[in-house]
This record gives structure tokens, C-alpha cells and sequence, in this order.
């Protein structure tokens, strides 16, 4: 190994043994601009961060609020179906009234597709997403709509504490793929216009439930 490299990786090595701080801990509190304050609150910050960034945050305070923000949002978009892979939360949206289909026939044809989530970040209004998931790799970056199902219970502030979660949660078993999702798909490659929906979802909408999941994805 050249010594740059070595260099490097001992650098690292010691960023992350001294006095037990991690590295995302120490750009914190070096200032860094990314990390700013979580402020008043982790939903609003979310929320907040999300719909700069042209994404929609409907922040509820139950599952019956949310399944009524989806019914009519199902109406207004005209969606024959939204695509869940979650058979779980398939089911609670069913029990709700709203039109869901886990069949895989489907898959192709859908307009819309809602999944869960690992974790929230509130700072940046990124959804975690991993392969661990029943939604697997495909519905985030597939769906034309992506709808996350998910619960204040599942927002940390900053994405090193969403990484530190995933790590206490898989331990050495972490899923294969973990995708951090910002907003909608977008390029400005041509011309420099902003364009949605260029490589994946068009929109994304987050449904904020206060309170703890009473199903999860991965249980």
C-alpha cells in the first residue's frame, strides 16, 4: 500500500478512536454548515427540509389521518391502485379502504407505489431506505409517485445518527444496499433546467405519523 493511502486510512483510524468521537460527530461539532441545529423540532425540521427540496411532507397525527390524506390523494391523482410489496401494510391500507396491490402483474403498470422506510433524517429531509426492506431495491427508484408510510419514531437528526441506527439494528448482517433518499429525482444536466423525475420518482410524498409504527417492515 503507497504511503498516501496508509496516510489516509490512519487518519480515519484516528478521527474515529479519539476519545470515542466519530467522525460524523467531529464535523459537528467542528461547525460544518451541512449540520446546522435541528430546529424547533425534528417533524418540523423534516417537513420543513423536505418541501424545499420539492418534496411534500403531510405531517398527521394517526394512521387514521393518514390513511384519509391518502384516500383523497388516491382521488385526485385518479390512481387505479397504489403497489405495495409490504404485505403488512398492505393489509392496514386495505382495512382503510384504500385501493393497494401486492400482485406482481401490477408492478409495471403502476402509477404510484408506497413503501416504509428504515429511518427519517430531519436535518435533510432524506429518507433511509435499505434492501432489508419488503419494498426492496426497486419501489424508490421505480415508482413514478414514491409514497413513504413512516412514524415520528423512526426521525434522527442527523444522517450519522440514521447510520449509527442501521449499524445497532443489523449488526454485522447490514442489507446490502442502503439508499438515502432526497426529494424527488432531478437533473439539470441540459441546459441547466431543472428536470424531475429524469431517473426515478417524479414525487415524493412522506406520510409523518406521530407516534410509534404498530407494524414495521422489517419485524
Amino acid at each position: 500500500m503507497d504511503k498516501a493511502k496508509e496516510h489516509i486510512l490512519a487518519r480515519i483510524r484516528q478521527s474515529k478512536n479519539s476519545k470515542g468521537i466519530t467522525a460524523c460527530e467531529q464535523s459537528i461539532a467542528a461547525g460544518n454548515p451541512v449540520y446546522k441545529p435541528v430546529e424547533p423540532d425534528a417533524p418540523t425540521c423534516f417537513k420543513q427540509e423536505l418541501d424545499a427540496i420539492n418534496g411534500h411532507c403531510e405531517f398527521v397525527g394517526s394512521e387514521q389521518d393518514a390513511a384519509e390524506w391518502l384516500r383523497r390523494f388516491v382521488s385526485e391523482k385518479s390512481l387505479p391502485y397504489l403497489f405495495c410489496r409490504d404485505v403488512k401494510l398492505a393489509g392496514l391500507l386495505a382495512a382503510y379502504g384504500i385501493p393497494v396491490s401486492c400482485n406482481q402483474v401490477d408492478f409495471s403498470g403502476m402509477q404510484a407505489g408506497i413503501t416504509g422506510c428504515e429511518f427519517l433524517v430531519a436535518r435533510t429531509g432524506s429518507v433511509i431506505m435499505s434492501s432489508a426492506l419488503p419494498s426492496g431495491r426497486q419501489m424508490h427508484g421505480y415508482s413514478p409517485i414514491h409514497i413513504v408510510w413512516a412514524y415520528t419514531d423512526q426521525l434522527v437528526d442527523y444522517p450519522g445518527d440514521a447510520y449509527e441506527a442501521m449499524q445497532a439494528r443489523y449488526g454485522n448482517s447490514l442489507p446490502s444496499s442502503i439508499t438515502t433518499v432526497t426529494g424527488p429525482s432531478r437533473t439539470a444536466d441540459i441546459e441547466k433546467t431543472l428536470v424531475l423525475g429524469a431517473h426515478g420518482p417524479k414525487e415524493l410524498h412522506v406520510i409523518l405519523i406521530a407516534g410509534r409504527p404498530a407494524i414495521t417492515e422489517n419485524s
